[in-house]
């Protein structure tokens, strides 16, 4: 025997007889007749085989199976309304221009983006790695979204997660033994390039700038050949370098956010976009590469 199925214009008839405990209010509410919404409900309760209201000129009560199904009934509703919302916007169309660091553009970014995209296919994502630094002051202008790194305790944007800039270098080399200290580093703009100019400086450690890049691959190919110490996040310590500390005559390093900065009127697929990465970027695990 087949199993009756419940019409979602039925439940939506049956729900608000429900909240208002009248029919006249319900059918003011749903812009219907009063026989027409009294019609939708005799219809499913002899769907169901019970009756689901208690009805006198004064009152309109919930029997115990109507009090059983309404809270089926808000659920179906709700999974419809979902539903029909979700496939509407996975015909959306649009364009977000996103700037991330160096790292995540790399690591991260490219298996969410792949996520987000599989949801919206016709959403056309521009993604620019590089010094995230002069992103910001761009937003609406160049750029819709920015995921960027700053100093601990920063108050714009929306924080995501939070790290740790520390030294590393080779593995089979003792770099650090080395006067002066050979440092590989990035531009200028990049926040750990001060963070290390300063630390250095502060402890008064002789150093000198062995290596400059844009590019994160080239820094860290440096150090882990022993030419070189240089600066990462601690999330991102790759396998073949190991950790600097006091111990091996290394300042101290401050910690670090990353957030997400939104342009002003962003557009609902920016906003979607920023949705998807803050929810997925909060979930991920503290360490997150070992390459």
């Amino acid at each position: 025997m087949t199993q009756p199925l419940l019409n979602p214009e039925l439940l939506q008839a049956f729900v608000a007889v429900a909240d208002n405990r009248s029919f006249t209010r319900a059918a003011s509410l749903l812009n219907r007749t009063q026989s027409a919404v009294s019609m939708q409900i005799k219809r499913l309760e002899e769907r169901l085989g019970t009756e689901l209201f208690h009805r006198t000129k004064a009152t309109v009560d919930l029997t115990s199976a109507g009090e059983g199904l309404l809270s089926y009934a808000r659920r179906i509703l709700s999974l419809n309304e979902e539903a029909i919302g979700r496939l509407r916007q996975h015909h959306l169309e649009g364009r977000v221009r996103l700037g991330v660091m160096d790292d995540y553009g790399t690591l991260v970014l490219p298996a969410l983006l792949a996520r987000f995209i599989a949801l919206y296919p016709r959403i056309h994502v521009e993604m620019e790695t590089g010094l995230t630094s002069g992103m910001v002051g761009r937003l609406g202008e160049a750029y819709d979204l920015v995921v960027a790194m700053h100093p601990e305790g920063h108050r714009e944007g929306e924080l995501l997660r939070r790290d740790q800039a520390v030294w590393v270098t080779s593995a089979a080399h003792r770099v650090w033994e080395m006067d002066p200290l050979p440092v590989a580093l990035y531009p200028h703009g990049c926040l750990f390039r001060r963070w290390a100019i300063e630390a250095l400086d502060s402890s008064e450690r002789a150093w000198r700038l062995a290596f400059i890049s844009h590019n994160l691959s080239a820094v860290e190919a440096i150090a882990a050949q022993g030419l070189a110490v240089t600066v990462v996040k601690s999330s991102f310590q790759p396998a073949r370098l190991q950790v600097l500390s006091g111990e091996h005559g290394l300042p101290p390093l401050p910690a670090a956010e990353i957030r997400l900065h939104r342009a002003p009127s962003l557009s609902r697929a920016g906003a979607l976009l920023a949705d998807h990465l803050s929810e997925a970027m909060r979930a991920l695990p503290p360490i997150l590469s070992a390459r």
